[in-house]
Parts: C-alpha cells; sequence; structure tokens
C-alpha cells in the first residue's frame, strides 16, 4: 500500500516548483510520480508519418520523487505528511500525521 495513490492530490515540496498543487496522473515502480501541471519540461519530438505524429517541440510533465511530494489535506489545504492505522474492524487506512484525521474516503 502507497502514501501516494493515483488520482490524489498532492503538493510538491521541494524543486522549481515548491508550494504546487496537482492530481497524481501515475506512480511507478522507481518510487516516481507524474503530476499534471507540475515540472513541465520540453521535449523535442521526431515526426512519424508512419502514425500520423508531427514533429516539433511538446510540453510535457516529467516525472518527481515522492519524497518531494506531500498528500494536501482537503480541511487545511496544505500538504501534509502521511502514515497507517489500522481500524477496529482490520481495515488499513491512511491518516495525516499532524492532525490524525482520516485521509481515505
Amino acid at each position: 500500500m502507497n502514501k501516494i495513490r493515483k488520482g490524489d492530490k498532492i503538493e510538491v515540496l521541494a524543486g522549481k516548483d515548491k508550494g504546487k498543487q496537482g492530481t497524481v496522473l501515475e506512480v511507478r515502480e522507481d518510487n516516481r510520480v507524474l503530476v499534471e501541471g507540475v515540472n513541465m519540461v520540453k521535449k523535442h519530438v521526431r515526426p512519424n508519418p508512419n502514425v500520423g505524429e508531427t514533429g516539433g517541440i511538446v510540453d510535457r510533465e516529467a516525472a518527481l520523487h515522492l519524497s518531494n511530494v506531500a498528500l494536501v489535506n482537503p480541511a487545511t489545504g496544505k500538504g501534509e505528511r502521511v502514515g497507517f492505522k489500522v481500524l477496529g474492524d482490520g481495515k488499513k487506512v491512511r491518516v495525516f500525521r499532524k492532525s490524525g484525521e482520516v485521509a481515505d474516503v
């Protein structure tokens, strides 16, 4: 079970986009995440007439390391650390460390 999952709203903690918030598009096996509209880079794309792709310079998201992002607490609107807790019924849920609120709805 990961602390950050696809579809989560996160805040960037370090790097050129520090403070920006976005939605996780993909979580990779190498502990990296793609975040919508964050860490944008320019990629030079070669044209491929067989597929119908035109060449040029394309803006796209680059991956960020998991340690540089934090889950956004809806109550405060800020990124907070996340831990795990087992509820009374045996269900494992994510909780915010600062407030102890359950992150999974």
